[in-house]
């Protein structure tokens, strides 16, 4: 049985990058009027570059992805990054952006229904009571807010693409590890933004970008980018999906709180509760398994360990 300290030393990279995810709200407010594709694909492209890099230096092999791999990479791009960020600015259209935050924060219930499954284990039964706290607690953060039928149908899609970049990455974390999936998921959704930026805009569009709106784009590049999903991917290799899902309950919390930091105002009574419904979502399903969990039979998959 894993120790507090043990666990915590696990969580601690997943809670800082689901901060740094919950800052991009506040960052993204200064992209709203810059070409969507171009900007998006310059920003992954960066990350890549930038991943690569790091992964050198650190003398961290990436592994050449071979066979079904690239169809569960190719989905976390296409899905987790790509699709992910269409749905967020075209939901916003339609619905406050509360209703996506919303619908994006109740991530940690498909999580831990699906992803122990995808692990060969059964899901915790704390964290699928843990679950509905946490997202009750980021409603009451972000409030429901008003949308029309098109604003639930993008915000669903938000939650599915939001679901299927931890999701997918499962079948491939075991081989190629926080580094390779990040650097894999990255460059393909790099390429895909490329593809689309020829075909619905133009590479030209980016002149438009102010300095301000360059400085939200690197940001978002390096911190949101390449420092958080190398955080969250180390987390849900460390302690599975389901149990990692509880903490995109903190998003919403740091956006909030960066709201603050920028002038936004001091949160109201109901962010306050449900900071603390959060924290106490939190507690009741990241706390250690008392026993261990009976496996699920599920197909073979590669047994290499994944590089550290």
């Amino acid at each position: 049985m894993q120790t507090h300290s043990t666990a915590f030393r696990d969580l601690a990279p997943g809670i800082a990058g689901m901060a740094l995810v919950g800052s991009s709200v506040t960052v993204s407010r200064a992209l709203v009027d810059a070409p969507l594709f171009a900007t998006q694909a310059v920003r992954y492209a960066v990350a890549a570059l930038l991943l690569l890099a790091l992964a050198r230096a650190a003398g961290v092999p990436v592994l050449r992805p071979r066979g079904r791999e690239w169809l569960w990479l190719a989905g976390i791009a296409a899905t987790g990054l790509v699709l992910f960020n269409v749905a967020v600015v075209r939901g916003v259209a339609h619905a406050e952006p509360a209703v996506i935050a919303v619908a994006v924060a109740s991530v940690p219930i498909l999580l831990g229904l699906m992803g122990p499954f995808l692990e060969g284990r059964r899901p915790s039964r704390q964290v699928l009571l843990a679950a509905p706290v946490v997202v009750a607690g980021a409603v009451l953060v972000e409030g429901t807010g008003r949308t029309d039928a098109a604003g639930v149908a993008w915000a669903a899609l938000a939650l599915g693409c939001e679901a299927a970049f931890t999701l997918l990455a499962v079948p491939v974390l075991r081989r190629h590890g926080p580094w390779g999936v990040s650097v894999h998921a990255v460059w393909l959704g790099a390429l895909m933004l490329v593809g689309l930026t020829l075909v619905f805009e133009s590479p030209s569009d980016l002149a438009s970008l102010g300095p301000a709106q360059w400085a939200a784009a690197g940001y978002l590049a390096v911190m949101v980018t390449a420092v958080a999903f190398l955080l969250w991917y180390r987390t849900v290799a460390a302690v599975g999906a389901g149990r990692a899902g509880l903490l995109t309950g903190i998003a919403p919390l740091a956006a909030a709180g960066a709201g603050v930091l920028t002038g936004s105002g001091v949160p109201g009574p109901a962010v306050w509760l449900g900071l603390l419904v959060v924290i106490a979502g939190l507690a009741a399903g990241l706390r250690p398994d008392r026993g261990p969990q009976a496996p699920v039979r599920t197909p073979r998959t590669d047994r290499t360990a994944a590089p550290s």
